[in-house]
């Protein structure tokens, strides 16, 4: 399976998914400019996090115009897997890959910290090798990660069952007390109806090496490697 990660001005955590689909997957791995309007042969796009174009206007405004992000949404369409991380959630959303918006953090405050997740999806190709209403921890760290969306976006998207994960506490318990910056519904991350694009705040690629302290990022990447070879 073929790998291209996207580069934007402002870019900080395209090389942290480089090392996990590269070095520790051994994956064909392509840093994709975003000047770029060639995919060439990937099989999986990411949107890394960072500070797209220095997140001016609002974050992922400027990065969703750009060629590279023209190309990965043909490739969504044709069904291809895109997954954005943090900025990259920010982008898939103002790209319209993904819907609604993340908005300043409650409180205003950047979030940085590990949280648990619990698992509401585990039928995609992203999700497969997780335990079926696990949890899970990865790292935050942003600024603009309030997940909102109008009432009917919202109950279009529990209707389809398109929450993948949801912000909760160590035992699972999903409430407002473990909901680290206001999302609606402990959202934490969607995916399209077709489950093939994914956008999700947390970092599974801070949490994919041992010496980092946990692997629970690492089975993310680990299904959709998983899923190419039963598919």
């Amino acid at each position: 399976m073929k790998f291209g990660v996207l580069v934007f001005p402002g870019s900080n955590c395209d090389r942290d998914v480089a090392y996990v689909t590269r070095d520790l997957l051994q994956q064909p791995t392509q840093m994709i400019w975003h000047e770029d309007s060639d995919l060439g042969d990937v099989d999986v796009v990411v949107v890394p996090g960072g500070f797209s174009y220095g997140d001016y206007l609002r974050c992922g405004a400027i990065a969703r115009c750009s060629a590279a992000m023209q190309a990965t949404i043909a490739h969504a369409n044709r069904g291809g897997l895109v997954l954005g991380v943090c900025n990259g959630f920010q982008i898939l959303t103002e790209a319209g890959l993904l819907p609604g918006a993340l908005v300043r953090n409650r409180g205003l405050h950047f979030v940085c910290d590990r949280t648990p997740l619990k698992l509401v999806r585990t039928n995609l190709p992203w999700t497969h090798n997780y335990a079926a209403d696990g949890v899970i921890t990865l790292p935050i760290a942003h600024g603009e990660g309030c997940y909102y969306a109008d009432p009917d976006t919202l109950a279009a998207l529990e209707d389809n069952n398109q929450v993948v994960l949801r912000y909760c506490g160590p035992d699972g318990t999903v409430d407002d007390a473990h909901n680290p910056n206001g999302s609606l519904h402990n959202i934490a991350g969607i995916c399209n109806p077709s489950g093939n694009v994914l956008g999700m705040m947390p970092h599974p690629e801070r949490a994919a090496d041992p010496v980092l302290g946990s692997t629970d990022g690492l089975t993310l990447f680990q299904s959709v490697l998983q899923a190419a070879v039963l598919a």
